[in-house]
């Protein structure tokens, strides 16, 4: 086990390598080390980047374990692309978690991420697309030891819970991410040799614990006939659409700083109810079974900027983001 307050003469070494390269690149070309640090910022930025939803099936759980399954499919820069198409996908797959919906019945969640470069390609092929939810169903299987209906269908929603039920069922990559934080704020231009070395052990103890990414094999490019069968939801009461007011916020020059909706909910009593997901140009609002709404943004917005609020007495949510 690595102990960071006692590193070994070789790391000292490469500790001290690295640092006399900075040292000396930041005197004698200063714009050249100044786009060094911007992009380590900007490639630890991406990298502890949190996932991306793409995709939720849901299918049936067989055998001794049974009841329904949701499977969200994700992109994360973390999970890398295979170098050559003919070898395997990496997968990197969350804890599998119980829960139970609005009407208390239990429903299962698994949360299964790709490499995005993976599912941009898969967008462009519906086949592909179907191979990658076929991955994610056997990596189910395999790592949880699932025995799973053959007949699944896409929801309308691409997530199933909300972000950060995502981010933590798939919380032990979290530890890489803690391991690099100390790498992506201003300061790590003036670090001391002491405190790059602390980060260089802890990369390395990080990589002596097991990794949790698995790598499935594709199957072969055309699958069997009926092997999968894509299935329309069974609800029978479809959501409705709620009625809602989208406006621009400007500043006194007209310049848009901000985007408005507020979406009437008259059957909903609290924000718990609702599934909020927005990304830089659209907006998704579902609650289970009462309504479902997405829309399109009139301008391009920071998404981490986002607020919500549900007003109890007037039933209505109004979310508000800044325009990039």
């Amino acid at each position: 086990m690595s102990t960071i307050g006692c590193p070994n003469s070789d790391v000292l070494q490469q500790v001290n390598h690295v640092w006399s390269i900075l040292d000396e690149l930041s005197q004698c070309d200063p714009n050249a080390y100044q786009k060094f640090i911007e992009r380590q910022l900007k490639e630890g930025a991406e990298f502890n980047a949190p996932p991306k939803p793409d995709s939720c099936l849901r299918t049936e759980m067989q055998g001794l374990k049974k009841g329904v399954l949701y499977i969200n499919v994700c992109g994360w820069k973390r999970v890398p692309a295979p170098k050559d198409p003919n070898q395997p996908v990496p997968v990197c797959g969350g804890k599998l978690e119980t829960d139970t919906d609005g009407n208390r019945e239990e429903y299962s969640v698994l949360d299964v991420a790709f490499s995005p470069l993976v599912l941009e390609e898969a967008q462009k092929n519906r086949r592909e697309k179907d191979q990658v939810h076929l991955l994610a169903m056997s990596f189910a299987q395999q790592q949880h030891d699932l025995h799973l209906s053959q007949q699944y269908n896409v929801t309308r929603s691409k997530l199933k819970g909300s972000l950060e039920d995502m981010q933590r069922r798939l919380g032990p990559q979290q530890k890489l991410s803690r391991a690099s934080t100390s790498t992506n704020h201003p300061g790590t231009a003036s670090q001391t040799p002491a405190s790059l070395l602390q980060q260089i052990s802890s990369l390395r103890e990080v990589e002596d614990q097991d990794n949790p990414t698995v790598q499935l094999t594709p199957g072969p490019k055309e699958p069997k006939t009926n092997l999968i069968q894509v299935i329309s939801s069974n609800v029978t009461a479809q959501p409705q659409k709620p009625e809602y007011q989208l406006k621009i916020v400007s500043d006194a020059s007209g310049m848009s700083r901000s985007v408005e909706l507020s979406v009437e909910l008259p059957k909903v009593s609290s924000m718990s109810e609702c599934q909020l997901n927005i990304s830089q140009d659209d907006v998704l609002l579902e609650v289970d079974d009462l309504y479902y709404l997405q829309v399109m943004l009139p301008e391009i917005v920071n998404e981490e900027s986002a607020s919500a609020t549900f007003h109890k007495k007037q039933r209505r949510l109004t979310l508000k983001v800044s325009v990039l």
